[in-house]
């Protein structure tokens, strides 16, 4: 039980190399989409009933399913109504040591966190990548832990349905995006192309900074254009997560049309 309420601080996920994935929609999207990553699943009696359909495909999947009670399952999370099912989950392997594998598979449209620091933002840009067909998220190693437990709920189970590769040096990445061909977008206030005039119908990448200050000046000079989305005067900025859906989506409308 203390072992796995460790897993709730990234000194224990880091240790353990696992991480939770709490919550109906978390766990079922876990079995469906990721079953060799899960480790363990927890459900209370009333859990079990609700959710019988869910925890039988986890057995038919070969896993392991421990009854426990509210008290105990309660006392192995860090949320203040926990729903009854909990997953431990083993960590994908390091970032960098998969990105090469994903760019041999030539990929059309990533997005690439630096500097996001939020949970709620980190979370919604993961779903929102999935959503719009993104073939994966690259997260740098300043970025927020995405298996945190709010990161992780947040995703409302997208980090299960695409890559999502983590600890990423912010240079390094822009340079092995270009060697692949892959054009780098910041998505920055400052810059000079409209988001409407850029041609997105081949491979790129959107390149998304910190909530509060954005994109710093070495970053934005990597890429290769610095993209606006244009907003009424008024109105200061968007935040992270809403640029990255905007820019998602067109993307996404751009890169259909070029199929």
């Amino acid at each position: 039980m203390r072992a796995v309420r460790a897993l709730g601080r990234r000194q224990g996920r880091d240790r353990a190399g696992r991480f939770l994935a709490e919550g109906p929609q978390a766990v079922r999207e876990v079995i469906r989409h990721a079953a060799d990553r899960v480790v363990d699943v927890y459900a209370t009696g009333e859990a079990g009933h609700r959710y019988a359909e869910e925890l039988a495909e986890a057995r038919d999947r070969g896993l392991r399913v421990v009854p426990v009670t509210p008290d105990v399952l309660a006392a192995m999370v860090q949320t203040d109504t926990p729903q009854g099912l909990l997953a431990v989950c083993r960590l994908p392997a390091a970032g960098a040591d998969a990105l090469g594998d994903l760019l041999a598979g030539g990929p059309s449209l990533l997005v690439l966190l630096t500097n996001v620091r939020d949970p709620g933002n980190a979370g919604t840009v993961i779903r929102a990548a999935d959503a719009f067909g993104a073939d994966a998220v690259l997260v740098s190693e300043e970025s927020v832990d995405v298996h945190a437990p709010k990161v992780v709920r947040s995703t409302a189970g997208s980090l299960f349905h695409l890559p999502v590769l983590t600890g990423l040096p912010i240079a390094a990445t822009l340079e092995r995006l270009r060697a692949h061909g892959i054009r780098t977008l910041a998505a920055d206030g400052s810059g000079q192309t409209e988001l409407a005039s850029l041609d997105l119908r081949t491979p790129h990448a959107w390149v998304l900074g910190n909530e509060a200050w954005g994109l710093p000046d070495q970053v934005r000079a990597q890429c290769d254009e610095v993209v606006r989305v244009p907003i009424h005067d008024r109105v200061e900025s968007l935040n992270v997560a809403m640029c990255a859906t905007v820019c998602l989506y067109a993307s996404a409308g751009s890169l259909g049309a070029a199929r």
